[in-house]
């Protein structure tokens, strides 16, 4: 089943809300209006880029009638901590994941990713430890802002690396979603993401061209740690 059809068959519809990511794609936001609801952005925690328990429970309100977590970039959410939070307010809680699994590619993932994690200068690597799958390897690039993400991602696309900015728009900033909440986290991973190049078949060439590239870049960038 999906989002929606899970969200009808609790009965949630017409006068509730659903508590959704504003980083990411638009989908939990869609689902909750097909099924008749009104979707409510929650912030992000930082490290995992999944929604923050004490920010959900902070938009809870008398209306609220679910939450849809997204796990996202290979990290997952506090999801026992947002359980706990439904069940303090009888809210249903649907978990989504951004990418099928890979299992077969996950020990080459990560073997890859520390490798990268040793050898990134200038960038701040993924957090998430032994529970990160790496289904996609996401960078800070911090700075005043999005052109400095921006530049840095042409500057790297440029030197032969690909790389891409996961999510351009937070939802919340959409024209059919726009509302007029504050998501400090949501806006700074915003301006601040990208994904560099990895999976499991990444070769050490590979590997390495893009620590050659992203830390010649980069280095200006240390005194934002």
């Amino acid at each position: 089943m999906g989002t929606v059809e899970l969200l009808r068959a609790a009965g949630v519809g017409v006068g509730d809300e659903v508590v959704v990511p504003a980083f990411g794609d638009s989908e939990p936001a869609e689902a909750a209006l097909l099924a008749g609801a009104v979707p409510v952005f929650a912030d992000i925690d930082p490290e995992t880029y999944c929604l923050d328990p004490a920010a959900v429970e902070a938009v809870v309100s008398p209306r609220t009638a679910a939450v849809v977590v997204v796990h996202r970039f290979g990290l997952p959410a506090p999801i026992d901590s947002l359980y706990a939070v439904g069940r303090r307010h009888g809210l249903l809680v649907l978990e989504q994941s951004e990418h099928g699994s890979r299992s077969a590619e996950l020990a080459s993932r990560r073997e890859r990713a520390a490798y990268l994690d040793r050898r990134l200068r200038g960038v701040r690597t993924p957090q998430g430890g032994a529970a990160h799958t790496y289904e996609e390897y996401v960078v800070r690039v911090p700075g005043n802002g999005r052109p400095d993400r921006d530049a840095f991602a042409r500057a790297v696309r440029a030197r032969g690396v690909d790389c891409r900015v996961p999510v351009k728009t937070p939802v919340h900033r959409m024209p059919a979603f726009r509302r007029d909440v504050f998501l400090p986290e949501t806006e700074r991973a915003a301006d601040e993401t990208l994904a560099l190049p990895l999976d499991g078949a990444s070769t050490k060439r590979e590997l390495q061209r893009i620590v050659s590239v992203c830390n010649a870049l980069g280095g200006l960038l240390q005194s934002a740690f």
